[in-house]
């Protein structure tokens, strides 16, 4: 556990409301992205299996460039949307973990640096982050450190689906890229419309996730001064004033 870096006012939190709405309508997007895509992989899918039931003796040339046109232009959709939504994520995650700090020094493993730092350690990306998000978790809780932190089930949920996702989307584009023949292609197409499923699921999670821990700091800041884990009383901060 880190050295505390002693105790801070409420006047040092900062609403992170504004930001977990953008990034609830980001994910959103992203959601709708996928879904996009999943639609696009199901009519390549189809046109592609058509053409193989007749030995692609009556194949549409132009049907199949249509929609390869199509899923293109869905996955490029779902990078825009995903690239966006990374950004204005890491920020704040970056600014709950921040706040969380104040609301309890003692209650995190990591530094505060690690809220964007640990998504780009190699192999360490598998659990940085969700220890970050633990320590943010249980320093928000309402009741602070006189109660037990709020149910973990959904932050445990979030992070699962989000490395089941970010694995098997990994594992869809290697079998895609590979697939040469007709029948591998299928397959392909079957893991990437897989692949897709489980980005909507975790987008889902995720915004819950956002909602949920958003939240809790509001009520936290609420309860009124700040570090519960501090000694030095700090005065109330207006939470719902912009800084």
């Amino acid at each position: 556990m880190p050295t505390p870096t002693g105790p801070q006012t409420t006047s040092s939190l900062r609403s992170p409301v504004g930001l977990g709405t953008a990034v609830c309508v980001l994910l959103g997007s992203v959601a709708v992205a996928d879904l996009l895509a999943l639609g696009a992989g199901i009519n390549s899918r189809q046109v592609l299996s058509e053409g193989m039931a007749d030995d692609f003796l009556t194949y549409d040339e132009a049907a199949g460039d249509r929609a390869d046109m199509l899923y293109q232009a869905a996955g490029s959709l779902q990078l825009l949307t995903f690239l966006a939504t990374v950004v204005v994520f890491l920020i704040w995650f970056r600014r709950v973990r921040l706040n969380a700090e104040v609301f309890d020094v003692y209650a995190h493993s990591m530094r505060p640096g690690w809220a964007i730092g640990g998504w780009f350690i190699p192999i360490g990306v598998l659990w940085l982050p969700h220890r970050v998000a633990s320590g943010t978790w249980t320093a928000s809780s309402p009741g602070g450190s006189n109660r037990p932190p709020a149910p973990r089930g959904l932050l445990h949920a979030w992070w699962a689906m989000l490395l089941c996702s970010e694995l098997f989307s990994r594992y869809a584009g290697q079998v895609y890229s590979d697939a040469e023949e007709p029948d591998e292609i299928l397959n392909a197409f079957d893991q990437v419309m897989a692949s897709d499923a489980l980005d909507i699921a975790a987008a889902v999670l995720a915004i819950l996730f956002v909602r949920r821990l958003t939240a809790m700091q509001g009520e936290r800041a609420a309860q009124g001064p700040a570090p519960v884990a501090s000694p030095i009383p700090a005065e109330r901060t207006d939470w719902g004033r912009a800084h």
